[in-house]
């Protein structure tokens, strides 16, 4: 065979292989190697051993092979849902020309050498050096902040200086009475202390790379926030921690009462000192462990006496039941949280920083966040302070 013919050849391949499968045009691709194989061998054994002259047309008939080849492309039909991405024939012929050209001009009578064209298959991910590409969210899922913070149950006090000293009224001595005609009036006079409350820095802060900040875009958006979730958590804990030293402990027996009943009388006992009661505070566990409360008589489960909805909200004879999850299990306030008062000398503030400590040389930024704030309990009689589980 010729180059001429070995042309020919090729191109009526080309044309009998449109639109063709790819299992189809690799067997008849490979049919065709063959065929040109046994013309080379048939060329070498004309010419006895092989010399310069021979391996030299040998190439010439290897090259006009390739260049044909680089005109062959296959359209690949395919069935299912569409069209998959496949390695043609002809990239996987013409590599293996390419990769083994060395042998192929080593070949004459008795010695033959075989190209074998990779299977072609479905491309998986398995095909990726690296990653995938991915649509990224640059919303956090933040953990939840708290339902209710202590200072949203509280009054605000705004201070210039550190101390807050507020007098309370004390015991006293005598009480008014009846005057006996001719004799003098009851004498009745008054105590009083000062009281002082000291406000200090709740604070914290958080640091991270300057880098980091370039190449994580939800860092700048997430960190205000956070920082203000845990502050508030920490001021929430810091100042149950100073009411319960302040309070007055339930007195109550609690032997044969549950905790509707228990609640009651926490009530009962403030009004009878002529305090008004605006809210009760409970754990979220025994929120909804007074709604499964069950009837006298074994008559099912249903609000106790006195409780009711309103909306969302549970009352205990109209006052506001309020799940707190800064207090410890199986506690609870009820009282007049119009006597207890937050004081702020200076308000929460979130600040963002390069100069702290070596950040400079670092490259690093500090975010940070503080308040210097106080408690003020101004009647420790109006809150009472209860465990459902004492004796």
């Amino acid at each position: 065979m010729e180059a001429h013919e070995l042309k020919d050849a090729i191109t009526n391949l080309e044309k009998s292989l449109e639109g063709k499968s790819a299992e189809f045009a690799k067997t008849a691709v490979t049919e065709m190697k063959s065929a040109i194989d046994v013309e080379i061998k048939g060329l070498l054994e004309k010419a006895g051993e092989a010399n310069e002259a021979q391996l030299t047309e040998l190439k010439g008939l290897a090259e006009a092979q390739q260049k044909h080849l680089d005109t062959l492309d296959v359209k690949i039909q395919s069935g299912g849902l569409g069209k998959k991405e496949m390695k043609t024939v002809k990239q996987e012929l013409k590599s293996a020309i390419q990769d083994n050209f060395e042998q192929i001009k080593t070949v004459k009578k008795g010695h033959s050498v075989e190209l074998e064209i990779k299977a072609v298959g479905d491309m998986t991910t398995a095909n990726i050096t690296g990653d995938e590409e991915r649509d990224f969210s640059n919303v956090v899922a933040k953990v939840p902040n708290q339902k209710v913070n202590f200072s949203d149950l509280v009054g605000v006090i705004p201070i210039g200086g550190g101390t807050y000293t507020f007098p309370r009224e004390s015991a006293g001595e005598g009480a008014m009475a009846t005057q006996t005609e001719g004799a003098s009036k009851a004498q009745r006079d008054y105590d009083f202390a000062h009281i002082d409350v000291t406000t200090d820095f709740i604070a914290g802060f958080a640091r991270y790379s300057k880098k980091m900040a370039n190449n994580v875009q939800y860092l700048e958006s997430f960190l205000p926030g956070a920082l203000r979730r845990d502050y508030l958590k920490a001021e929430s804990g810091i100042f149950n921690t100073a009411l319960i030293a302040q309070a007055t402990a339930s007195a109550q027996i609690i032997t044969g009462k549950n905790k509707p009943e228990m609640i009651m009388n926490e009530i009962a006992t403030l009004e009878a000192l002529d305090f008004d009661v605006d809210g009760i505070v409970m754990t979220t566990a025994d929120y909804y462990s007074i709604l499964q409360v069950e009837k006298s008589g074994g008559a099912g489960y249903g609000l106790p006496l006195g409780w009711s909805f309103d909306g969302n909200v549970l009352r205990c004879l109209g006052i506001a039941v309020v799940k707190a999850n800064w207090l410890a299990p199986n506690k609870y306030y009820v009282g007049d949280w119009s006597t207890v008062k937050k004081v702020v000398t200076e308000g929460l503030s979130v600040q963002f920083s390069t100069e702290d400590g070596d950040n400079f040389t670092k490259n690093n930024i500090t975010g940070r966040i503080e308040s210097q704030v106080g408690l003020a309990v101004h009647r420790p009689d109006a809150v009472i302070f209860g465990d459902f589980t004492a004796v």
